[in-house]
């Protein structure tokens, strides 16, 4: 079963391999120059796609996360800081940002964009200093806000995204997006670099009030319309489906909840935990989308992935059904880890206490990284070069 799950993963992850999908959706190239802007964790075989497929010039530079960069030849790679921004994002998406407004009409914007690019696309505006964006985003990622709250309050502070990016070109614009967040909307994507952004500054100055988050700006109003085609080509949802074909095959009944399941990660896995205790096997629950976890204090160690699966198990404690279930971010980093997520089989909690593991202890101070690495029990794949945010399969048995 621990070999099916990590295949229903990888089914998932290669739904969503830039390398496999993205050539389809390429667009004719143009009669003068093409600029490559990439984004994200999949910036990087995104670029590398796109280098396999493209006839024309090409030149650009991708930007991913410390790790995540892949060799290419004619598109530059930067690795840079994420999910808090640093000095060398900041430097890309100012470069990425002078050279899309020397395009002319001839010429082609190719944004690639995908989850994970507020970050390492950060260009504070004007007024805005790198360091207070620093301490604003990390401030942010502990409140509990949503991701969607969490990029409303960035496009306010941004001289690159909120479609500002598209604003800037002159040349056509086309972005090719590989969604993380629930509804695939592009204004979401990495704060929609490309896409009409409807929030405005007090929408921004409402989330940092709702969220006890004292920041006094500048702020910067967004664009609200843009010239620039935005298609999305890969989804989580479609991830969803081909993890759920591989239990399938295996005679268990595959049930997708949604890719849109939000709320805190433990209290998203109760429920979960409550749901599979109503479930009639074999069957497999699944789903994704983006929980959140709300830290108090410094807080230990793991990802919402493996706080999820560490509040499903407890709440499975005394279930009398077999039941095994995976929690993986299909970027292949749960949180700021080493792990993709972590695996729950029916005696880990068995196993805890053999261990004088506190369940209940370390799940208080957000240390399910803990809990999970001294069961040698964590889901570890490196990085994935992509992201359609979180997968999670609850696998049940009579």
């Amino acid at each position: 079963m621990r070999a099916l799950l990590e295949e229903s993963f990888r089914a998932a992850v290669a739904a969503a391999d830039p390398l496999k999908i993205l050539g389809a959706h390429l667009p004719p190239p143009p009669k003068g120059r093409t600029f490559v802007a990439a984004a994200g964790k999949a910036a990087a075989s995104m670029a590398s796609a796109v280098e396999n497929r493209w006839t024309g010039p090409l030149e650009g530079i991708a930007v991913t996360r410390y790790k995540h960069g892949l060799p290419t030849k004619r598109i530059r790679v930067v690795e840079a800081g994420h999910p808090v921004p640093d000095e060398a994002g900041e430097n890309a998406a100012r470069e990425i940002l002078q050279e899309v407004k020397k395009l002319g009409e001839d010429d082609l914007l190719l944004a690639l964009i995908s989850g994970g690019g507020s970050s390492l696309l950060s260009l504070p505006a004007a007024g805005v200093a790198m360091e207070d964006l620093k301490t604003l985003t990390t401030q942010l990622l502990k409140s509990g806000a949503d991701i969607q709250e969490i990029n409303t309050v960035r496009k306010h502070l941004s001289a690159i995204a909120g479609g500002r990016l598209a604003a800037a070109s002159r040349a056509p614009v086309v972005a090719l997006i590989i969604s993380d967040v629930t509804g695939d909307d592009p204004m979401h994507i990495a704060s929609g670099p490309c896409a009409p952004d409807p929030t405005t500054i007090d929408d921004a100055k409402a989330i940092l009030a709702k969220h006890g988050i004292e920041f006094r700006g500048p702020f910067s109003e967004s664009p609200k319309t843009s010239k620039a085609r935005n298609k999305v080509i890969a989804t989580a949802y479609r991830s969803l489906e081909a993890a759920a074909e591989v239990f399938r095959k295996q005679g268990i009944r595959p049930e997708i909840l949604g890719d849109t399941i939000t709320g805190e990660a433990r209290e998203v896995g109760r429920d979960m935990a409550r749901l599979a205790r109503r479930t009639m096997g074999p069957a497999a629950l699944i789903s994704g989308g983006e929980c959140t976890v709300t830290i108090k204090g410094d807080g230990g160690r793991g990802g919402r992935c493996s706080e999820f699966l560490l509040a499903l198990g407890m709440e499975l404690a005394s279930c009398t059904n077999e039941v095994w279930a995976i929690a993986a971010d299909t970027d292949g980093i749960d949180g700021t880890e080493d792990n993709a997520g972590a695996i729950w089989s029916p005696d880990s909690m068995a196993r805890a206490r053999s261990m004088r593991l506190d369940a209940n202890a370390l799940l208080a101070k957000n240390d399910s990284y803990g809990f999970f690495s001294a069961l040698e029990d964590l889901l570890v794949t490196g990085p994935t070069c992509t992201n359609v945010n979180d997968y999670r399969a609850i696998v049940v048995h009579q």
